[in-house]
């Protein structure tokens, strides 16, 4: 491909692991617009911008300028929250922001963007069966109370709708539960660090699917190469129940499992019991309700369609588990 390439949400998990990609394959002119906040892996080769792509302060870059050139784009920016008071600010970077985004996309003459949501807008069911791919309707009745995945819901809508009105080529990307090292933030892998910390009280009912962070970022870079505008690609690997992953777990790092297993409505109304105390407080809950409520349904996903049309695979999942272990135990205080 020639022109520059535009890369939003490069310090987060996915961008990060997306970057090293880009980098080994020489990628020319390579621009990553970064959270002024955060530190990003600094790569030879690679323009860092600080800044967002919602643009509210007087400091943001201009898109026009950090666009200028731009043939591809791969919109990976977003906030991973399990707190209701973020919903607003998820709205706005997840909706506004992709709009701001891709209006001056199109203005600059970019080709072709990847974006990258989640598995969790279509995939998440209250029963194992039938195992969803992307044929399935949105979640909007399950995923109501969740504000992370109605945001991203609204932004795969916003975008597919806008693509076609601006001519814009918009593949959507939708990984699951992501795993594997690198999450300095946590945002995926908070779960399991809870795990390692003894923090998880009961093992939910519900179901699991994870990837690999690596394994999604070759999906994402691969559909930029082969993915049909207009589509979506649900990145996935196994589908397990949550006692079958925490038991893995627990094998993998020796950490015991918790056994205590309760009725849904005992989980749901200890947890707002917590959360509320927690809060009068001022301090993080250790649990909370949505995290229950999460717990209760099926995040099975089929990635058949990636496979087939992207050369998606997923690796074996006791390695990915091996390593998110062995990088939390190194990188964050258990």
């Amino acid at each position: 491909m020639s022109g520059a390439t535009l890369v939003t949400g490069g310090t987060g998990f996915l961008g990060e692991h997306l970057l090293g990609l880009l980098v080994e394959r020489g990628t020319p002119d390579l621009r990553v617009l970064v959270r002024g906040t955060y530190e990003p892996t600094i790569r030879e080769g690679v323009q860092y911008v600080a800044g967002s792509v919602v643009g509210e302060r007087a400091d943001d870059p201009s898109l026009a300028a950090l666009l200028d050139g731009c043939e591809t784009v791969y919109h990976l920016a977003g906030a991973v929250s399990r707190d209701p008071a973020a919903s607003a600010t998820m709205m706005r970077l997840h909706v506004q922001g992709t709009r701001r985004l891709l209006e001056a996309a199109a203005t600059a003459g970019v080709r072709r963007v990847v974006i990258a949501s989640s598995s969790g807008t279509i995939a998440v069911s209250r029963e194992p069966e039938p195992i969803l791919d992307e044929r399935a309707p949105y979640a909007t009745e399950i995923v109501s109370g969740w504000p992370y995945y109605l945001s991203k819901i609204y932004q795969e809508k916003l975008a597919l709708d806008l693509g076609r009105q601006l001519g814009l080529e918009i593949v959507i990307v939708s990984p699951s539960l992501l795993l594997g090292p690198g999450d300095r933030r946590q945002s995926s892998t908070g779960d399991v660090l809870r795990f390692l910390r003894r923090q998880i009280p009961a093992v939910p009912p519900g179901g699991v699917n994870f990837v690999d962070a690596r394994d999604a970022a070759a999906g994402t870079l691969a559909a930029m190469e082969r993915g049909r505008a207009g589509e979506r690609y649900l990145l996935g690997g196994p589908n397990w129940t949550c006692a079958e992953f925490f038991g893995r777990l627990e094998r993998a790092s020796k950490v015991r499992c918790p056994w205590l297993r309760l009725p849904e409505r005992v989980q749901k109304g200890g947890a707002i019991l917590v959360e509320h105390l927690y809060r009068q407080l001022d301090r993080e809950p250790p649990v909370d309700r949505i995290s229950v409520e999460m717990g209760q349904v099926f995040w099975y996903c089929d990635s058949t369609k990636a496979e087939r049309e992207l050369g998606f695979s997923a690796r074996d999942p006791g390695e990915t588990l091996d390593e998110t272990i062995r990088w939390l135990r190194t990188h964050t205080r258990i």
